[in-house]
């Protein structure tokens, strides 16, 4: 494509207002494949539009959408079609820098101006002068910050931390978000001026579940990647299976679509993948009311995970819930009949409840039960949560599923309700071969 044709952006001579002439579809395809966007969605196709067409001048441009949108095409978009495409490209994740030091990496700092501050440092505007600056989660910028930055794109000026000396940059500035700005705005976490600076030009991506029959083609591509670079064929959907990839909820948008075509790829022996089987690689659709060890039989039914170890410190807790129970009974049979028990006997209630049953059943009797101390009972309740670690139940947990299958790792693996490859993962890194 020639960037310099003049169909792309003109101004009229007696405004300033940009208007813009749509590509045409050979146009807009070579857009897409030169930087691996797929997907014929009026919604996206308009976003590209409009970053190549800004492309050509040096307005700021504002990139919202949701996370895992692929929002990071379209600053190289813009800068690749800019006159500017020969100039340093930088791409800053403003929500991946301390409060303390975001200040130093975008403006530079002097010599000794804080602690650790051995020599002078040269900040990204001043690196990336003549070129473009991608700050991506632009809306995690703090507000002192952000003052610096609303000075850079008004007056082109900035100064390094530590200095007094006022420094010029020509940097054109592209940002990103998937925060609400209007509730930031309303709440002081984000300055009014700064959004109106930024967002001179809006772009919208939008998110994978508005865009109909490009989650299809999203999926294919995907699936052929992956079976070229595992080389192995590649996964194909029943109609039903596609039906129900389509009408998803994509929550993590594109990159979520890639990591299950990714894990199914790789774990599915059969290439054809039928509707129930694509269901369980699908978060929500998990059962959430699995336990391996249920305490008390009364597990609420709106309960949900966002992944096992999330389901691990759920274990926890009940599990501790449940001993603090246990541990009340005997305080009440102290209170009772006054005798005493020692920590062993103590230990021996404790570890003769089946943690494997639906209700611990605590196995007290009158000749188990002597002379109760208090302390002995406090000091078994430090060594039981001293002993309860997320590691320790989690190795059990999967010990015990290999155990009940005879090692066949994929059912183990349906037990837990985990991926084989997570499972694979967790036994490597607990030396369970």
């Amino acid at each position: 494509m020639d960037v310099k044709r003049s169909t792309f952006v003109r101004f009229t001579d007696k405004s300033t207002s940009l208007i813009l002439i749509a590509m045409t579809n050979a146009e807009l395809q070579q857009v897409k494949q030169r930087f691996g966007i797929i997907g014929t969605e009026a919604a996206l196709n308009r976003a590209i539009d409009v970053a190549v067409q800004v492309a050509p001048t040096d307005l700021s441009v504002l990139i919202t959408g949701e996370s895992g949108v692929g929002k990071e095409n379209f600053p190289q978009i813009i800068h690749f079609y800019s006159q500017r495409k020969h100039g340093q490209y930088i791409a800053v994740n403003c929500g991946a820098i301390p409060e303390g030091t975001i200040d130093s990496e975008l403006f530079g700092h002097e010599k000794g101006s804080f602690t650790g501050a051995v020599s002078d440092r040269k900040g990204y505007f001043e690196v990336a002068n003549g070129g473009t600056i991608f700050l991506d989660e632009v809306g995690e910028l703090p507000l002192t910050t952000q003052v610096r930055l609303l000075r850079v794109l008004e007056a082109g000026e900035f100064i390094k931390v530590g200095s007094s000396k006022v420094q010029k940059t020509n940097v054109r500035v592209v940002a990103a978000t998937n925060k609400d700005m209007a509730k930031a705005i309303a709440e002081g976490r984000f300055r009014e001026d700064l959004f109106y600076r930024l967002n001179s030009v809006p772009i919208h991506v939008p998110p994978l579940r508005e865009r109909g029959n490009d989650i299809a083609l999203l999926f294919r591509k995907f699936a052929n990647d992956f079976a070229e670079k595992y080389r192995m064929p590649a996964i194909r959907l029943t109609e039903d299976a596609m039906q129900a990839l389509v009408n998803y909820s994509w929550a993590g948008n594109v990159r979520q679509l890639k990591n299950i075509t990714e894990q199914i790829s790789v774990l599915e022996q059969n290439r054809e993948i039928n509707k129930e089987k694509l269901l369980s690689y699908l978060p929500e659709n998990l059962p959430v009311e699995y336990l391996p060890v249920v305490l008390n039989g009364s597990q609420p039914k709106d309960r949900s995970f966002d992944n096992e170890r999330e389901i691990l410190y759920q274990v926890l807790f009940d599990m501790k819930k449940d001993m603090n129970d246990l541990k009340k009974l005997v305080h009440d049979i102290i209170g009772k009949e006054n005798v005493n028990v020692s920590d062993r006997h103590i230990n021996d209630i404790y570890s003769s409840a089946d943690t494997s049953s639906s209700i611990i059943q605590p196995n007290v009797s009158s000749t188990s039960i002597n002379k109760i101390k208090r302390d002995d009972i406090q000091d078994t309740e430090e060594y039981i949560e001293e002993s309860l670690s997320l590691e320790d139940v989690e190795k059990e947990m999967i010990k015990k599923a290999l155990e009940r299958h005879n090692n066949k790792r994929k059912n183990a693996a349906q037990d837990l309700k985990i991926s084989e490859r997570t499972l694979y993962r967790k036994i490597k890194e607990y030396g369970l071969e």
